[in-house]
């Protein structure tokens, strides 16, 4: 008696080893930050990158050729900094991880959320079922006051905020073994340490989750917990360039909700020499730094609708792009990530606009501002060995471009098409949500 098949129909499905396609004459960008190589081939087989070589006479005659000339071709990007599920919302989220696969985003890194629905669309994601990113992710870690926040009600509907695997509460009293377990068991590959804990219990966490096999992904500023206090740590991400504008504040750091003023004319003029000890560390350690530089001006800017909000929106702003700069010149490896998403309606996903804030606002080459939404990136979330590059071994993600985003990161808009895991996203399939939906 044969197997019934079961289960949802898997469109999006990943094609089987055997399945070559010759990707043929592109202009490639690697996301090594190397030079762009031109008449380069991308042979894959299945949903594995085979060679990337110099355009050469195809040998295998079942392949299937591409012809790219005239297109570049740069990795599968990586939102370093994503939300889909708070609240948690199938439909919304659903909508936003189509628009960004075919906006060019085959992974994302989810920092917390509720992770039952996230597991869920990870799964689906991964298998075809639905068209979306790969989705890796993390379980929330915060000191107990931080709880009353109205947002960890809504991912622990059915739950108590803090009491639950994806949402910790750590006192002093927690057995860290335990609560690393519980985190892990939800399939987070990290926990995200957010609010309201001190140095010790920094450091704490970051032992036990690195010796039960997570990453630690924190808040730059932790409160009590400061940015040096974190990166000393030895977190493998720290989040937020403004946030770490309260190293070396004059005011005591408390709590999450009774934060310091932010001391802007310590920014003004040349590099903070706090700031410039605390990036020393972190090179030397490793530690990424995932600056969601462009989230004032690209997603709280619109929102500000009165001149102090406008003027506290371009302030946050100028910081944030003078931090990552800083960082940047020091060496400090950075991530592209988000933090927000755009409205349903709008074409392409957010980090588009992150990366343009990172090339113009920031100065950072474009280059290297691929190499942040493509290698660092997946080295943000612990993938380095399977995506971020393309070459030999790692998975057939990339997006083919008609134009070329070294002349003007703005181009990253005019996708052809997107090829994740070896399935392939033609842009003109795609279709925004409509408003009001």
């Amino acid at each position: 008696m044969g197997h019934e098949v079961l289960g949802a129909p898997t469109p999006w499905a990943p094609p089987a080893a055997g399945a070559v396609v010759v990707y043929r004459g592109a202009t490639v960008i690697d996301g090594t930050g190397g030079p762009a190589r031109t008449a380069t081939s991308i042979v894959t087989d299945g949903a594995t990158i085979r060679a990337v070589v110099p355009d050469v006479k195809i040998a295998d005659s079942t392949a299937t050729v591409v012809d790219l000339t005239g297109r570049f071709v740069v990795p599968g990007l990586i939102d370093s900094h994503q939300h889909i599920a708070t609240p948690p919302d199938r439909a919304a989220a659903e909508a936003m991880l189509r628009r960004q696969v075919y906006g060019g985003v085959t992974a994302i890194r989810v920092m917390a959320d509720d992770l039952r629905q996230v597991a869920e669309l990870a799964r689906a994601a991964l298998v075809g079922e639905i068209p979306g990113p790969d989705i890796r992710f993390a379980a929330l870690m915060a000191g107990p006051t931080f709880f009353d926040d109205p947002r960890t009600q809504q991912v622990s509907q059915g739950g108590t905020p803090g009491a639950v695997p994806w949402m910790q509460a750590i006192t002093d009293e927690t057995d860290l073994p335990l609560a690393i377990a519980m985190a892990r068991g939800t399939g987070a590959r990290a926990i995200k340490i957010y609010a309201d804990l001190n140095a010790d219990t920094v450091t704490a966490l970051t032992a036990e989750a690195h010796q039960q096999g997570l990453a630690a992904w924190a808040h730059g500023t932790v409160y009590p917990a400061s940015p040096g206090d974190v990166v000393d740590a030895g977190v493998d991400t720290v989040s937020h360039s403004s946030a770490l504008a309260q190293e070396g504040t004059r005011h005591p750091l408390t709590t999450y909700k009774d934060k310091p003023p932010i001391e802007y004319d310590r920014f003004a003029d040349g590099d903070d020499p706090h700031l410039q000890a605390l990036f020393e560390r972190m090179l030397g350690r490793g530690t990424i730094l995932d600056a969601t530089a462009g989230m004032w001006a690209n997603h709280f800017a619109p929102e500000a609708t009165d001149p102090e909000s406008q003027e506290r929106v371009r302030a946050n702003s100028r910081l944030a792009a003078r931090i990552t700069a800083h960082a940047y010149r020091v060496g400090v490896p950075i991530s592209a990530g988000s933090d927000y998403e755009n409205a349903p309606e709008h074409q392409f996903p957010a980090l588009h606009d992150e990366m343009v804030f990172l090339a113009r606002e920031c100065g950072i080459p474009p280059v290297q501002v691929i190499r942040s939404a493509t290698l660092v990136g997946a080295m943000s979330m612990g993938a380095q060995d399977v995506m971020g590059t393309l070459e030999e071994g790692k998975l057939t993600n990339f997006a083919v471009l008609s134009a070329n985003p070294l002349d003007d990161m703005a181009h990253l808009a005019d996708i052809e098409f997107v090829v994740k895991r070896g399935c392939r996203y033609d842009r003109s399939d795609y279709e925004p949500v409509a408003p009001g939906r």
